[in-house]
């Protein structure tokens, strides 16, 4: 699609000028604004086996490393607490938050002692669906989001998961014998892999529609370009030629027809009929503001993004001696603000045009005259009207790709975050 290569490459532009650490030393989270309602991200960053596709804070996990973190993570939340915030959703992300379910579980009573917390979302691995681990999630976690990517053997074999999470037969039924222990069931799965075909994705397909499961999102292979390196060397290079494609394969399977399993909870997250409210896995639809906590965090906060220091060593020496882990920063300007709220409310299905009048002074049109007019042209919008603006098909895959495009973007600052990593800590991820 033109509109989409088009969109793509100007994306990467902008990307490049405002997702980047301009700042480094330390900092403070700015004070919170009284009456707003917050999420708190909280990020595990250990992994059993580290994935070539992953662009994420995450290191190699070890016992001794991961007990004395958790105990920061809890210090920081006390930190976080003390500067006067309150949350009504926790989220917990990796990394793999349950390689030490005790610890996790600390974590979680401790949020729900000093927060207002309506919701508790937690990602996993298909290896720790099982009773020793759930049963003590159970109750304290409404929304379990297990990361599965592709129920194909060989395909998990090429993402060096199946010989540490089982072939994607053991998946489903773990899944299936686990899925109604909690409000919220999410799947997560990856299309346009390399080595995906069409066959590939509708057996995918036709495993999620028989494991019932709650929600499940569909993620474009996304990767920044030090991991576009690796994936290259191990399944291959990206072809975003057939992206579109599979994505409608996606929509298609899983929304058509007189009584469809799922409907659309963002643009490429689906939920049951039943399941509507669902929390999603991009946050940051719902909460446009977050602070971040753990190492390789990011927060948004005041107009400006804030990087934790990727470094485990680093994170547990500050916590320690009573800093916070803010170690980077970048400030969007109005227009990016304005970008930013754009992507994001489409990318949730609806763009609010009250709200955007009341927060930025003028209309969309207005603020943003190039993007909207190249969303109108491009045939987007399905709905415009004083209220809101609603998408089509097609602006539904355009916001897929304008979200790959943008945490491609992020993971770039990830990279960047990264490669102030030295001694020990570079080698466990990068080797000598």
């Amino acid at each position: 699609m033109f509109s989409e290569r088009l969109q793509s490459r100007m994306v990467r532009l902008l990307t490049h000028k405002y997702l980047r650490l301009d700042n480094h030393g330390e900092f403070a989270l700015p004070a919170a604004n009284a009456g707003q309602e917050y999420m708190l991200y909280a990020h595990i960053p250990f992994c059993e086996q580290l994935c070539p596709y992953c662009s994420f804070n995450r290191y190699p996990f070890s016992e001794d490393r991961a007990r004395r973190y958790f105990v920061n993570l809890r210090r920081e939340m006390q930190m976080v607490a003390e500067q006067g915030y309150d949350f009504v959703s926790l989220y917990v992300g990796g990394g793999t938050p349950t390689v030490l379910p005790g610890e996790l579980v600390q974590t979680i009573d401790l949020a729900r002692e000093l927060f207002s917390l309506r919701e508790v979302s937690c990602e996993t691995n298909p290896n720790h669906l099982c009773p020793q681990i759930l049963d003590q999630l159970e109750g304290r976690v409404q929304r379990l989001s297990v990361g599965v990517q592709s129920f194909d053997d060989g395909l998990l074999q090429q993402m060096q998961r199946y010989g540490k999470y089982g072939s994607g037969l053991e998946t489903l039924e773990r899944i299936l014998a686990v899925r109604d222990r909690f409000k919220s069931f999410n799947v997560d799965m990856i299309f346009n892999f390399p080595s995906q075909t069409e066959d590939i994705l509708a057996n995918d397909l036709a495993s999620i529609l028989e494991s019932g499961v709650s929600q499940v999102s569909f993620y474009p292979l996304m990767a920044s370009p030090s991991v576009s390196r690796q994936l290259s060397t191990t399944v291959g290079r990206v072809d975003y030629r057939r992206e579109e494609r599979y994505y409608r394969i996606i929509c298609e399977a899983l929304t058509r027809g007189d009584n469809p399993a799922y409907t659309f909870g963002s643009a490429w997250t689906f939920n049951k009929r039943t399941e509507a409210n669902t929390m999603i896995d991009e946050y940051i639809v719902d909460f446009e503001e977050y602070p971040a906590i753990g190492s390789g965090g990011l927060s948004y906060l005041g107009g400006s993004l804030f990087c934790n220091t990727f470094s485990v060593k680093e994170y547990n020496e500050r916590i320690e001696s009573g800093r916070m882990s803010v170690c980077g920063s970048t400030h969007f300007s109005k227009h990016d603000r304005m970008r930013y709220r754009f992507m994001m409310q489409l990318f949730g299905l609806r763009l609010d045009k009250r709200q955007w009048q009341r927060d930025f002074g003028c209309s969309v049109a207005a603020g943003l005259p190039a993007e909207y007019g190249f969303f109108k042209a491009a045939g987007a919008f399905a709905t415009e009207d004083d209220e809101q603006i609603l998408l089509t098909p097609k602006g539904r895959y355009l916001m897929v790709a304008l979200m790959r495009e943008f945490f491609i973007g992020v993971n770039k600052v990830r990279d960047q975050a990264r490669a102030a990593l030295v001694g020990e800590e570079r080698e466990l991820l990068f080797g000598s």
